[in-house]
């Protein structure tokens, strides 16, 4: 619960960082499930201790979100070498690209014995050599957010900063499916905050009628009591496939009450409103950027259709 209204708040000043300390909090939370799984090996620990008291950020280079590919498919290729790996690839775009301090990534390893291909999470110090920060952002909006492209030239990574993922034929393991929820919970209030920060100067109008205001105000409140639902899953209940399914329907749903409040903002403040300030202008642009980060809806439209009746949630 407090997550989501943080993460509101700051979006209502500045979209740009509420966007890319989602993608921080992100990573620490998936490094923190990590940290509490049969698969920890107490190094996670030092590393989540390391990251709070020192202040460092983590970026996120994940789900690419390329046409035609699955978002649980790595682009970034790795090779096995004594003591841990090489990595080589990009990332584009990756935000906070200019800040961070370590960049958690997901990448592919080659298929042993005619297997299939072993996908590896890893977390690399970004002042590791190979690494570096190449521009890839083209717009004013959400350009604060630092999302460049991170390349990884004969990277080497210590098999203690690595940790395998089970995602057989596109079904999720329990800390992909963990950080995904979040993800959705994190993103999705950035755009909430937006979408408020647009609403305050309509409800700052004298002249707004209340149809206009209360209009505001249902769509608002229903994206908020959608991203409300997942924070309170994540508190109280055991995360599963089924956790994965609801977060992504109430991102869609908050996704289409940010848009529609947002809308409705721009045409109650009016053409003088647009033209006198370009915050207008801005943050509803900013809105606009919500359905684009993975997994989009039309990417999931047979995915959901059969976890609805039922079936387990795969990002093909």
């Amino acid at each position: 619960m407090q997550t989501v209204a943080v993460m509101r708040a700051i979006a209502t000043k500045s979209p740009s960082l509420a966007v890319a300390t989602a993608m921080h909090h992100f990573s620490v939370a998936t490094l923190f499930t990590l940290a509490e799984s049969l698969q920890a090996s107490g190094f996670e620990w030092a590393m989540l201790e390391a990251i709070a008291s020192q202040r460092m950020l983590v970026s996120s280079a994940f789900a690419e979100g390329s046409p035609g590919q699955s978002v649980i498919s790595p682009t970034v290729t790795a090779r096995r070498t004594d003591g841990g790996v090489i990595v080589n690839g990009s990332k584009k775009p990756c935000s906070l690209s200019a800040s961070m301090d370590f960049l958690s990534m997901s990448m592919a390893l080659p298929a042993q014995d005619g297997g299939q291909r072993e996908t590896i999470f890893a977390l690399i110090p970004a002042q590791t050599e190979g690494v570096t920060v190449h521009p890839f952002w083209g717009t004013d909006i959400l350009a604060g957010a630092e999302s460049d492209e991170v390349r990884l030239t004969d990277v080497f990574v210590d098999d203690q900063l690595t940790v395998p993922a089970n995602n057989d034929g596109g079904a999720l393991d329990l800390l992909q499916t963990i950080g995904f929820v979040w993800f959705e919970l994190l993103i999705t209030s950035c755009y909430l905050g937006a979408a408020t920060a647009l609403a305050e100067r309509v409800f700052q109008r004298r002249r707004t009628s209340p149809t206009v205001l209360s209009e505001l105000s249902v769509r608002l409140e229903t994206a908020t009591l959608l991203l409300e639902r997942i924070a309170m899953h994540l508190q109280h209940e055991a995360v599963n496939h089924r956790s994965l399914v609801g977060a992504l329907h109430a991102r869609y749903g908050a996704q289409d009450a940010i848009r529609d409040a947002a809308a409705l903002s721009v045409e109650a403040l009016g053409g003088i409103g647009f033209i006198t300030s370009n915050d207008t202008a801005y943050l509803s642009s900013v809105c606009q950027c919500a359905p684009f980060h993975p997994p989009s809806r039309l990417s999931l439209a047979d995915a959901l259709a059969r976890a609805a009746i039922g079936e387990p949630l795969r990002l093909d």
